[in-house]
Parts: C-alpha cells; structure tokens; sequence
C-alpha cells in the first residue's frame, strides 16, 4: 500500500521530534458579536500565548497546537503543530454560532491525530480542547449541539480529552455548562492576554507530567467560576 506524502510528512515530523505530544485545541467563537474590541483582544491574547509557551523550551517542542474558528462556518485555521512551529493567526467577526459544529471538528481532529501518534510509536497526553465563546450555539440544528454535548461528556468521561468552556461577555454561562461537563469559567472583562498566559502555564505542567496524570491546574485570576 502506497504512503502518502502527508502520512510521510508526519512520519518524518515525528522522527524529528520524537518527544511526548500534548495536544490542545483552540476553539475560537468569532461570530459577529465578537467583532471590535472583544476579536482584537482575542488576537492579542493569542500572540501572548505563542511568546509565553516558547519560553519553555520542552513544551514548546511538546505541546501541539490547532485551531477552529466558528460563526456560521467551521473552519480549520491551523492544524496540529508544536509550539515552535505556531503562528497566531488573525481573527476577524462575522455571522452566527455554530458552536455545536466546532465541537464536533475539535473532537474529530483529537481522535485523527491521537491515530496518527500511535501508527508513529508516540506517547502522548491527555488532548485539551479550550473553547472561548461570548453567546450561546446559533444557527444550527439543536440536534447537532445536542450531540456535541454527548460527545464532550463521554470523551470526558473516557478520560480521552480535558474540555474547558470560557464564556466572554454576554455569553449564556447556564447554556454553556449544558455542554461542557466542567463548570465554565466566565472571563474577566476582556483579559484574553492573561488567560491565555494561564493557559500557556497549565500546559507547560501537562507537558512536564509523568503519564496521563491531569496536574492540578491553578486558579484562574483572570476569571469567576
């Protein structure tokens, strides 16, 4: 059986780092009530991210980073790369929510690239989904968001992925919490910039952990639970 080129990309990425994954997907809100002030600190917080997290040279080789972004699309904006190799992209804001939909390509690209680890012989942690939204899902069948729901919970619930939920705004924190299994945390004012340094420090300590232990994670100062 013939192996394609992106296949020996991957074989070839991996034999050049051959270090422990801790896979953490961005799921970014940028429906059009995120546009103005709320996107350009989302774009600014996600620089921070990039500086802070290649400050640590072991997690910048260990910790993998994508991103999709949802409106009334669901679009890949990054696939998986190491910290290293991460450029924060820039955002823009328009349309609906279709955030039932964004779950489910964040959760669809943790399994394919979990597959992709072991056909490779690399060890890896337990994959992060960080999903930042300022509404509630929109423009989307219920069934969909439904199913995402049950997806996260029973991920969660197979230790197979570590969902956060970050409510920016005027985001329905209770319709939130009907999705993601953890409590939601809703963010202080526009404080991108410090909670995607907290983030970047949470997954420094999951990148140094031994295991598939889940390090106990600070308290957020720059949001309310």
């Amino acid at each position: 059986m013939s192996t394609s080129s992106s296949e020996l990309g991957v074989s070839v990425e991996f034999a050049n780092n051959p270090e422990p994954r801790c896979p953490c997907v961005l799921l970014l809100d940028t429906s059009g009530s995120m546009q103005g002030a709320p996107i350009e600190a989302l774009n600014e917080g996600l620089k921070a991210f990039k500086e802070d997290l290649n400050k640590d040279p072991l997690a910048s080789r260990r910790v993998e980073l994508a991103v999709v972004t949802f409106d009334n699309e669901v679009r890949v904006l990054q696939e998986f790369v190491t910290a290293d190799q991460f450029q924060a992209p820039t955002l823009s804001a328009h349309g609906t929510t279709h955030m039932g939909g964004g779950i489910h390509k964040a959760l669809d690209m943790i399994q394919a690239r979990k597959a992709q680890y072991k056909t490779n012989g690399v060890a890896y942690f337990r994959p992060w989904v960080f999903m930042i939204a300022d509404g509630k899902p929109e423009g989307e069948p219920d069934e969909i968001v439904q199913q995402a729901a049950q997806r996260v919970k029973a991920d969660e619930d197979g230790k197979r992925v570590v969902f956060f939920a970050v409510g920016v705004d005027k985001a329905d924190i209770l319709r939130l919490s009907e999705i993601a299994v953890r409590k939601p945390v809703k963010l202080k004012g526009l404080n991108f910039v410090e909670m995607f340094v907290w983030l970047s420090r949470s997954t420094q300590g999951a990148a140094r952990s031994k295991g598939d232990d889940q390090v106990a994670l600070p308290p957020p100062g720059w949001g309310t639970v």
